[in-house]
């Protein structure tokens, strides 16, 4: 790879006399250069291909080391590193080895990673002054409808950004405000009053759930299950719907999503349809990373969908009169199926768990869903592993 030539200024308080207008002339990668992140990667690539580590088809960051039936996974990001493993033999000696190469502080065990923990929901709620608001038992509102020209005066738009950017950070492990740091995310330019307040308003939920988070119960069988579901034309912009899907194994969701369709979907089969198609490519990368980790899903993954006539299209090519103008991207569905990758299965209603990232639910609703999703108080659960 043939190397940049990169100069940098003389920093301040450093500028050698006589030649102030001179610049240095880089020798290595420099932290906080756009170039220092490939270096930095190239660099422990390396590292760990030499180390007998094999990196992931699947997930570049991702890199996994066996021996015998013990196993070593390493995740990056950047420069921070989390690793795991069945053999604490492994883990010594990697600990031991990456502290021998890189200056590098070993901080223990995992509480939180990248700023993420609790603290961070309290200090967020600190930051935008709602420390002792009254709270709310649910993020949005009941049927919360939220359009660009709602007739409320503007907002401060860089506090709005700042409260959703925060909100959208936190959804890393509150998949309960997924739907609405989503919705939210919509009107970042020229957000209103209304806007404004329905962002605060998720900041009251939280302050009232700040010990909550995902709870992963041990001894639980590893078996993929995915739910989807949609909220048709939802949008009351441009009338499009909202996909949701969540992702558990064997407890507690780890893999969900709330997303904008980018088309109009002419009827709610069709709305669900679509969702079913975006949750299966989520399970196919799913399940090649978990191959990866020797947890291969011998069976099809079962993708639970509330709406029959979405599984008959999926099911049955013959529908070609209801399903001929939806995109062929979203066929691929089918092809899934029919290689046994995944197996689209219908649940009531009642039980789907996507439908909290779909849209605005009664308080009742919203807490039975978010326990199903696993997210609960941290009080009394000793034993378990929360994020």
């Amino acid at each position: 790879m043939k190397l940049e030539e990169v100069y940098v200024d003389q920093p301040q308080g450093f500028v050698k006399k006589d030649e102030e207008t001179k610049v240095y002339k880089l020798h290595k990668a420099l932290y906080g250069l756009k170039e220092a992140p490939r270096a930095w990667y190239d660099e422990i690539d390396a590292y760990f291909n030499k180390a007998g580590f094999k990196k992931s088809p699947s997930e570049a960051t991702l890199y996994v080391k066996a021996e015998g039936s013990d196993v070593l996974i390493v995740s990056l990001y950047v420069d921070d590193i989390v690793y795991t493993g069945s053999s604490s033999q492994m883990i010594e000696e990697f600990r031991r080895d990456m502290m021998e190469h890189y200056e590098m502080t070993d901080l223990g065990v995992l509480h939180h990673f990248l700023g993420m923990g609790r603290k961070y929901g309290q200090k967020l709620v600190e930051k935008f002054g709602l420390k002792d608001c009254k709270i709310v038992a649910t993020p949005l509102a009941m049927n919360e409808r939220l359009s660009k020209n709602d007739g409320s005066e503007a907002a401060d738009e860089g506090e709005y950004r700042q409260i959703v950017g925060s909100l959208l950070y936190l959804t890393a492990t509150r998949p309960d405000i997924m739907f609405a740091a989503s919705l939210l995310a919509r009107f970042m330019h020229n957000p209103t009053k209304k806007h404004m307040g329905t962002a605060k308003g998720v900041l009251r939920y939280i302050q009232g759930t700040i010990d909550f988070g995902i709870v992963f119960e041990k001894g639980k069988e590893t078996t993929l299950i995915g739910y989807c579901d949609s909220d048709w034309a939802g949008s009351e912009d441009d009338m499009r719907s909202t996909s949701g899907y969540a992702f558990t194994l064997g407890s507690g969701v780890f893999s969900w999503a709330s997303i904008k369709q980018n088309t109009v979907a002419l009827s709610t089969a069709e709305a669900e349809y679509v969702s079913a198609a975006e949750a299966t490519s989520q399970a196919k990368w799913l399940r090649f990373v978990l191959e990866d980790f020797g947890e291969e899903q011998i069976e099809g993954t079962q993708i639970m969908c509330d709406n029959t006539s979405a599984i008959a299209m999926a099911k049955n090519p013959v529908f070609h009169q209801k399903s001929r103008h939806i995109n062929r991207k979203f066929h691929f569905i089918r092809e899934a199926i029919q290689a046994k990758e995944i197996e689209l299965v219908y649940c009531r209603t009642e039980e789907q768990i996507a439908d909290i990232l779909t849209k605005a639910l009664p308080k009742d609703r919203f807490a039975y869903l978010r326990e199903l999703l696993g997210v609960k108080s941290a009080k009394g659960l000793e034993g378990n592993v929360g994020v």
